[in-house]
């Protein structure tokens, strides 16, 4: 039980503390790709810092809501990591509680609350970013969904460990239900984390998405916020990359947890590079394309689910 324990602590305190550190590499490489020189590394740890030193200040027309919803974001994300294989291979202190569906209905939920506390602010720029939001979500919340069905279906259990195993197998990671899964999953992942090349806040106020729901925020709030943005990312590219595309080389034991946490700045680093070779490569979306995009990986995971019924039936 102790060893599980510390297993456990070793994979939050990996999802708490290294998750800006990614989110700087993907800003650097990105900027040295554009031959500029960027900024470091570890900007992000260094803005978090800042904020947490600053002052919230609170819109007259806000409530409780819009106060103490980053505290509740911010643990959704924490309470993920303790039950879903981001950092280690096997299942941790509270994975019984869980399986995937869970997963997605947590992120989903803090996704919900930072609609709702966006909204409280009152700001008419953060409605219209608010509904564009919205317009986008309810085909990304569709894709996760029915790729998770198609996993349950495939591995006859909603269990990610188990799916993790199925993964390493070279027979099943060819089969075309699990390819069309880490496809959907792949682009849903570039559309929930910003990495999508469209219109964003370093480009123009009217491109925004995610950052429109955090416009009225400062100070401690949005440090939260900002920190669990990055938990977010690193969340859902951990699951992919262990469970969909790269499921090979974890280790067991305290050990091996501890080996983990550099195993997975490798499979980051793979990832990294594909997502700043898709933004500085491709030409940027019109905003009004993102259905598009998050409707072709809907359609992916929806075959993934034909072929996972076909083949297991």
């Amino acid at each position: 039980m102790n060893e599980v324990i510390i297993e456990t602590i070793i994979q939050v305190l990996g999802v708490i503390l290294l998750s800006p550190l990614y989110a700087g590499i993907l800003d650097k490489l990105k900027a040295n790709v554009s031959t500029r020189r960027g900024q470091s590394i570890f900007q992000p740890y260094y803005d978090i810092l800042k904020l947490l030193k600053k002052e919230s200040i609170v819109s007259i027309n806000a409530s409780a809501i819009f106060i103490y919803s980053p505290y509740v974001i911010f643990s959704i994300y924490v309470l993920i990591s303790f039950v879903i294989p981001v950092v280690y291979p096997q299942p941790i202190i509270f994975t019984p509680t869980v399986d995937f569906l869970g997963g997605a209905l947590l992120f989903s939920l803090a996704a919900f609350i930072k609609i709702i506390s966006a909204m409280d602010s009152g700001s008419n720029f953060v409605a219209l970013g608010t509904s564009r939001a919205i317009s986008f979500n309810f085909l990304g919340e569709a894709t996760l969904i029915t790729v998770f069905f198609a996993v349950a279906l495939i591995t006859g259990t909603n269990n990610p460990y188990v799916e993790l195993k199925f993964a390493e197998n070279p027979v099943y990671y060819l089969a075309l239900d699990h390819v069309f899964a880490s496809v959907a999953f792949f682009m849903l992942w570039l559309f929930e984390t910003g990495k999508l090349p469209v219109e964003s806040s370093g480009l123009a106020e009217m491109g925004m998405i995610d950052d429109a729901l955090t416009y009225e925020y400062s100070g401690k709030l949005l440090a939260l916020l900002k920190w669990g943005s990055y938990m977010k990312q690193y969340l859902l590219g951990s699951v992919l990359l262990n469970v969909f595309i790269l499921p090979w080389g974890l280790q067991t034991g305290i050990l091996g947890a501890i080996e983990d946490l550099g195993i997975m700045f490798l499979k980051w680093l793979f990832l990294i590079f594909i997502a700043v070779v898709i933004d500085t490569s491709l030409a940027k979306l019109r905003l009004y394309k993102v259905q598009d995009f998050l409707a072709v990986a809907f359609v992916i995971s929806i075959l993934s689910l034909i072929f996972s019924v076909i083949e297991y039936d």
